[in-house]
């Protein structure tokens, strides 16, 4: 039996005298190339009394900008979502030969497209001892991604963190807890300093009641 689930994400604001409400601009639609099979979504803002368009940014993800034309008390923001979780192979994936083996380098066209998610990695203490405990000699990629992930999974113990924010490398590190966010963005920074162009993408947490949450 195919696993749905249904997803209602409200965001509301209120105020104690009507304002004027600037433009919004709201992230909250599935990435188009996106694995998980979209089966229904919506999206509704309140005044209803506003104009929408919806935008591309440059990674092809949906924005919708609202713009209200009428001043209130009250913002209300509101998605809908239903989704098939039929499982995913997260191994099925092509590696270009040229890429089979790390360390790599990407190619000039790759590496002005991957700028932005290359640059800037910050976990540079525990990349360094990482990238020493593979060795000097090439490695298999998949290889040292599936190890990179592993030792995160050990450095960093998961916590519930209800916090808004994400903590830095460092701060993970030291603590040795972090939530998933955390630990990704961790990943992502270690990735970056070890040469691959990697970025954060954000995302729900959807489980049975009766279930603990726990790492994913």
């Amino acid at each position: 039996m195919t696993p749905i689930a249904s997803l209602r994400h409200t965001t509301r604001y209120s105020y104690s005298v009507p304002v004027d409400l600037g433009p919004h601009v709201v992230r909250l639609r599935p990435t188009p190339y996106c694995r998980t099979l979209i089966l229904d979504y919506a999206i509704s803002a309140s005044p209803t009394d506003h104009f929408v368009n919806w935008l591309q940014d440059p990674n092809g993800n949906w924005m919708a900008r609202y713009v209200f034309t009428q001043p209130t008390d009250t913002l209300l923001i509101e998605v809908q979502l239903s989704v098939d979780l039929t499982p995913v192979n997260p191994f099925d994936f092509f590696v270009r030969e040229d890429a089979a083996t790390w360390p790599f380098s990407y190619d000039a066209d790759l590496r002005l497209e991957l700028g932005a998610y290359t640059a800037g990695g910050s976990a540079d203490a525990f990349a360094a001892a990482f990238a020493s405990e593979l060795g000097r000699g090439p490695t298999n990629t998949v290889e040292v991604l599936t190890s990179l992930n592993r030792r995160v999974h050990e450095a960093v113990g998961y916590e519930i963190r209800e916090e808004p924010g994400v903590q830095e490398p460092e701060h993970t590190l030291a603590r040795g807890t972090g939530s998933c966010r955390d630990s990704a963005w961790l990943l992502v920074q270690a990735l970056r300093q070890l040469g691959f162009g990697a970025r954060f993408v954000s995302g729900y947490l959807i489980q049975a009641p009766d279930i603990v949450a726990g790492p994913t």
